[in-house]
């Protein structure tokens, strides 16, 4: 078991991470700009999924390999990065579609699509890979045993406080895109708007480089 001191700083650390706006903040706007409440909520869902799949790898040392080979770091990087410009495009391409599916006459976006969506880009964030790789072994207490279990723990706490915030921030965006959603011609706007930052952040993961 991880001692309080332990997970006090743990938390309070995240916290100082998660809280500033980054790729999974950013993914989650845009998401809320293009599709609203439910989609950001979907979003942050999958996201942390995704994301604590990064810790169970971490925790059963697949993370070292991501930190340590630059090959294996890349291919994830770009993977992640293009997915995203992908899912900027499409938005961009559907904006004009939004104020439809809102007044009932669109084609509803399954949850579980919009879930996975969410999933696969928490799990191929290579800069959440390194943070929990780089971060996480610092607050094992190895004396204590079940290292595993402990790296687990404090990756639920991390997301924990990633859920909520991250949802803060969709709340917020889509409560902004209610407004927008008062007229076709904002809503279309705002959906643009929501894929060029889909866009931009693929664009800024493909183009970050390790610090080694």
């Amino acid at each position: 078991m991880v001692a309080t001191d332990r997970l006090l700083a743990f938390a309070a650390m995240s916290f100082l991470l998660i809280v500033i706006p980054g790729p999974s903040v950013l993914f989650v706007v845009g998401r809320a700009l293009a599709q609203g409440r439910r989609a950001a909520l979907t979003t942050v869902l999958g996201n942390t999924l995704g994301a604590y799949v990064l810790v169970v790898a971490v925790a059963f040392g697949v993370g070292a390999i991501v930190e340590r080979s630059a090959l294996v770091f890349t291919a994830l990087k770009l993977v992640g990065a293009a997915y995203l410009v992908h899912l900027g495009i499409k938005a961009i391409r559907q904006r004009k579609s939004l104020h439809a599916e809102l007044a009932g006459g669109g084609p509803g976006r399954g949850g579980l699509r919009t879930l996975w969506e969410g999933f696969a880009v928490g799990v191929a964030n290579p800069k959440t890979m390194v943070f929990f790789a780089a971060v996480l072994p610092q607050f094992v207490d190895r004396e204590q045993g079940g290292v595993a279990v402990q790296m687990l723990l404090l990756g639920l706490l991390f997301n924990v406080i990633a859920v909520i915030c991250d949802a803060v921030w969709g709340l917020a965006a889509a409560t902004a895109r209610d407004w927008f959603a008062r007229s076709p011609q904002r809503l279309a706007t705002v959906g643009g708007a929501g894929g060029l930052a889909m866009i931009g952040l693929g664009v800024s993961i493909a183009v970050t480089g390790r610090k080694d």
